[in-house]
């Protein structure tokens, strides 16, 4: 089972304001940003999120996934109704969560969220980062990266550097 994230980050490493607000990221969310999410999003089969970003989702005027969605949460107990079979709501660690989407028959997932990409990259569950830098400092905020009880290496694969400024680029794990 093949992981990857995906995501957004100001130059001081931010995935989100304290509050969760991430309009200083989605005002960088041109024809170029636009594309290379929907190649990235043909790749996989699966999206894994967390409570966070589930309920930022929420947010949103229309559901934005059109893969099958599972909410990686221990304090969710169940999910809003009108999403039905949009998302499922799961309880499970890391490597489990991987084993279960594996044993349903999917091959890749999209990591998503602060915390959830913190937890599979302490248990070195992460194939491959793909890192959109956005040029915004913010202070403080919500950190993508956190405490590791190991090394990752990881290996650069490009960069790409676009006229707005957002400079996106592509690692994959060293096995």
């Amino acid at each position: 089972m093949k992981a990857s994230v995906y995501i957004g980050t100001s130059l001081d490493g931010f995935i989100a304001r304290e509050d969760g607000d991430i309009a200083w990221l989605t005002s960088f969310a041109d024809e170029n940003a636009i594309q290379a999410y929907d190649d990235f999003i043909e790749g996989i089969d699966s999206i894994i999120i967390g409570r966070g970003t589930f309920e930022t989702v929420l947010t949103f005027p229309d559901w934005p996934y059109q893969k099958p969605v599972f909410v990686l949460s221990g304090s969710l107990t169940h999910l809003p109704d009108k999403l039905g079979a949009h998302a499922t709501l799961i309880s499970l660690k890391p490597a489990e969560t991987l084993t279960y989407l594996s044993d349903l028959g999917y091959r890749s997932a999209y990591v998503d969220g602060g915390q959830v990409i913190q937890s599979f990259l302490d248990q070195d569950l992460i194939d491959d980062l793909t890192i959109a830098t956005i040029p915004v400092l913010l202070g403080s905020g919500i950190p993508l990266f956190g405490r590791l009880s190991r090394d990752l290496n990881f290996t650069h694969l490009r960069t790409n550097s676009f006229p707005n400024g957002l400079v996106r680029s592509y690692y994959r794990r060293l096995k």
